[in-house]
């Protein structure tokens, strides 16, 4: 049986998440502010934006040269993390195992649903049931009717093409197998692959080449693409055939957070002594006992500025200590940007028992080993896939350096 790939877009999902109840901004030319402290470029904007000229990613100056009455809506990390989390969680109401690369994006293999809820129909229905639930919102209870577009094919990213080519209430399903996604991909343009985060550059330098389709892509020599640009050329050329990795869907959620209320605007030493009360308090939970944290995240709600501020930290090894987790999250603090209204600090993932011992003696070969996958695993995540990378040998008597060993990724 050929995959059934089943994507849900919520197109601008972090600006609608920021703007909360404030519904006409997105009527009207608005954008993401730039985050305090990063770089000056607007975020997620729009369509009366759009309309400008202005895309997301664009220097904050230049916006607001071409818009002067541009609405900049603070951004709202946590926020958007919590309202994405809930629509996660409905959609893993009706039994599907999501992944998710980015707050608005979401596939799952919808071949185990199709009979328990009548075909592919009846899980879209099921999915639109569930984003339409009337849930706890950020103002109180209120229905968030979220205007999600949907996509079906058998891959991965043909199922998110097909969803950014789709309509509310009218979804693209594109069925059969790997041939038919290929036809179904030829006639777009290579700009879709920028939805792969790995592969944000290709499409300028394959356009330049004079590629300007996936279909045109497919035709070329895998050998060719690899040869001129490595690991990303195969992986863009798997995509243009209708070919995709294997779905990685996250982990069951289970939401364990604490927050603090400062009678003031935060800062400095207050802000130590209240992470030191949420670490306390976290680790006294019912929930948590028993178990380690592998990573948490600790955000805040500003005072000056409005919007949220929010940071994952994974720690190096799983731990229960809470004198550990201060020394880990303190150097955080003095990132935040502005006075703090309210701290928050809530489990990612869980580790392992608390009760489990490491070995007296250890096999010194594994440890390492253990060590290096961990070093680097903790690399690709900071910096992404290309952190570590390994030079593989090709063609080592040929005149040209380039053609005598390409860095692929690091295998584990």
């Amino acid at each position: 049986m050929f995959a059934v790939i089943a994507c849900v877009l919520l197109p601008r999902f972090s600006l609608a998440a920021a703007a909360g109840g404030r519904a006409e901004l997105l009527r009207v030319p608005a954008a993401l502010a730039p985050l305090p402290g990063g770089t000056q470029a607007v975020g997620e904007v729009s369509p009366a934006a759009e309309a400008f000229g202005i895309r997301p990613g664009m220097r904050l100056g230049e916006a607001l040269a071409r818009c002067p009455g541009l609405a900049l809506v603070p951004p709202d990390p946590a926020g958007v993390s919590d309202a994405w989390e809930r629509v996660l969680t409905r959609l893993e109401s009706i039994g599907a195992a999501v992944e998710s690369e980015r707050p608005g994006l979401a596939c799952f293999d919808a071949r185990g649903l199709l009979r328990l809820h009548g075909g592919i129909d009846g899980v879209l229905t099921a999915v639109r049931r569930a984003l339409r639930r009337r849930g706890e919102g950020p103002h109180g209870d209120e229905r968030e009717a979220w205007p999600a577009r949907y996509g079906v094919a058998p891959s991965r990213f043909a199922a998110v093409a097909a969803a950014t080519r789709a309509r509310v209430r009218r979804p693209v399903i594109v069925g059969g197998g790997r041939e038919q996604a290929r036809e179904f991909l030829a006639p777009m343009p290579v700009a879709l692959l920028c939805a792969r985060p790995s592969l944000a550059a290709l499409p300028e330098a394959l356009e330049r080449l004079g590629v300007d389709t996936l279909g045109e892509l497919a035709t070329l020599a895998p050998a060719a693409l690899a040869d001129r640009f490595g690991a990303a050329g195969l992986l863009a050329h798997e995509l243009a055939c209708g070919s995709d990795g294997p779905l990685r869907p996250r982990p069951g959620a289970e939401i364990v957070r604490e927050s603090l209320e400062l009678p003031e605007a935060g800062s400095g030493a207050q802000l130590e002594s209240g992470l030191g009360l949420l670490a306390d308090r976290l680790l006294a939970r019912r929930e948590r006992r028993g178990r380690t944290l592998r990573a948490v995240a600790l955000s805040a709600v500003l005072v000056e500025q409005g919007g949220t501020w929010r940071e994952q930290v994974v720690f190096r090894e799983a731990l229960a200590d809470p004198v550990r987790m201060r020394l880990a999250l303190a150097p955080k603090l003095a990132t935040i940007p502005a006075p703090v209204e309210e701290l928050r600090l809530a489990v990612i993932r869980f580790g392992p028992p608390a009760g489990v011992q490491r070995g007296l003696l250890e096999d010194p070969v594994a440890a390492r080993t253990e060590l290096l996958r961990e070093a680097i695993r903790q690399a690709r995540a900071a910096a992404g896939p290309d952190a570590a990378l390994r030079v593989l040998e090709v063609d080592p008597g040929s005149r040209l350096p380039e053609r005598r060993a390409l860095l692929t990724p690091f295998e584990r």
